[in-house]
């Protein structure tokens, strides 16, 4: 075998041995694996130190809630939507609901990301984007609201599929929202601040916000990052203006409520589920109904956080799931991996289709070559209960109460 083949060989190997560890931390976190000695050493270890991240937590909350560090106002609507956990609470299609909501009412809307496991900019650009902005480079702009100008390599999967899916609002990306949000409304005038994924940025203080709880797996074991999936104690439920239950049965969960309320009194829940609206051709215009899928023999793959939902949702509208690869979340396919699957798919009888996520066809070339058909599944948020809640949060956004600043914080002087 020549050297070169051996060494990609060898690349390929290490890769595969990496993600297989990874996966196999995830598992124990999410308490898919309890068994076996390696499980039970790798959770004991795990404990120890979400020990030391429910410390660390603890004393940055302490500091900016006795304002020896303290936030910066920016004197326009902040809304943050977050979560207390990591991953999995379909947090995107929320955001674009809000923000399309809010924009449908006359707001200047810009989305602030961080736009994680995005692409570090080149050094050439970089070297651009500060030789024409000045000291400070300026966030990356995915969308000024008429023109998407970065890829999801680049800006990262969820501001990609918000800045494509939202015309007329502003997506930004930076890990310092305060300074992107000072420009998007110094270079865009927005007056309307959507913080992604915010919930744990304590430097940008949002005058609402709304807190993303998934209903089938809502605070995981209840530890705290790395052995759960917490990024903050359950009772900082109590910092919610607004619960939102994602991925609903609409069914009632006393427990669940009984636990949120324990922590928070005042804040209106609101129901919603992740509703399939259709399925969407890759690098295409064609749209096919769900009922496609009804009988249909179909392969599956992704790369999220609770793969489970999204194969339950194919299973639920009668397809039967011939062939299914899991990814890590935030998965970079590569061309060998794609280049499997379609293998994997080929050797099989009768399979129709391809199906995979939005978020995880972001990530894909539109210019393959697949055995099958390739579709993602779209979808959007249905309110089962608490629409009224929905509606009135919105209108508490757009009409701030007389004698306040937009900021929710200080009078307005005239």
């Amino acid at each position: 075998m020549p050297l070169k083949d051996k060494i990609h060989e060898f690349r390929e190997d290490l890769v595969a041995r990496g993600n297989a560890f990874v996966q196999f931390l995830v598992d124990v976190v999410y308490d898919r694996r309890r068994n076996g000695r390696a499980a039970e050493v790798t959770a004991t270890i795990l404990s120890v130190l979400s020990h030391f991240f429910h410390g660390i937590v603890r004393v940055r909350w302490y500091l900016y809630e006795n304002r020896i560090l303290r936030n910066t106002p920016l004197g326009c609507l902040v809304v943050v939507v977050g979560n207390l956990t990591v991953g999995g609470t379909g947090k995107t299609p929320v955001v674009e609901k809000f923000a399309r909501t809010l924009r449908d009412r006359g707001r200047k809307v810009a989305i602030l990301s961080r736009g994680y496991k995005s692409k570090r900019e080149s050094l050439p650009r970089k070297l651009w984007r500060k030789f024409t902005h000045g000291e400070q480079l300026p966030p990356k702009i995915v969308s000024d609201g008429e023109t998407v100008f970065l890829d999801s390599e680049v800006a990262g999967d969820e501001p990609y599929m918000l800045a494509r899916n939202l015309p007329g609002v502003v997506v930004l990306c930076d890990k310092n929202r305060v300074k992107a949000g000072s420009f998007a409304i110094r270079e865009f005038g927005c007056d309307t601040l959507i913080l992604d994924d915010g919930f744990q940025y304590l430097p940008l203080k949002g005058r609402l916000n709304l807190l993303l709880v998934d209903k089938t797996n809502p605070f995981g074991n209840q530890h705290l990052l790395p052995r759960g999936i917490l990024r903050e104690p359950i009772q900082h439920l109590s910092r919610a203006s607004y619960i939102l239950l994602t991925k609903s049965d609409g069914k009632r969960d006393e427990n669940l409520l009984e636990l949120i309320r324990e922590h928070n009194s005042n804040a209106e829940i609101i129901e919603c589920a992740h509703k399939p609206q259709y399925l969407q051709a890759l690098g295409s215009d064609e749209q096919l109904p769900l009922e496609a899928l009804k009988g249909a023999s179909i392969a599956a793959f992704s790369g999220i956080a609770t793969p489970e939902t999204f194969e339950a949702m194919l299973r639920r509208h009668g397809a039967e799931i011939r062939y299914n690869k899991r990814f890590l979340d935030h998965h970079r396919f590569s061309t060998h991996e794609i280049d499997e699957i379609f293998q994997d798919v080929a050797a099989l009888e009768a399979v129709s289709m391809i199906i995979t996520t939005e978020k995880d066809a972001v990530r894909l070339a539109e210019d393959l070559n697949p055995p099958v058909p390739i579709y993602f599944m779209r979808l959007e948020i249905d309110i089962l209960s608490g629409q009224e809640d929905f509606e009135a949060a919105v209108g508490r956004i757009c009409f701030p109460r007389q004698g306040l600043s937009e900021d929710g914080m200080s009078p307005k002087h005239s």
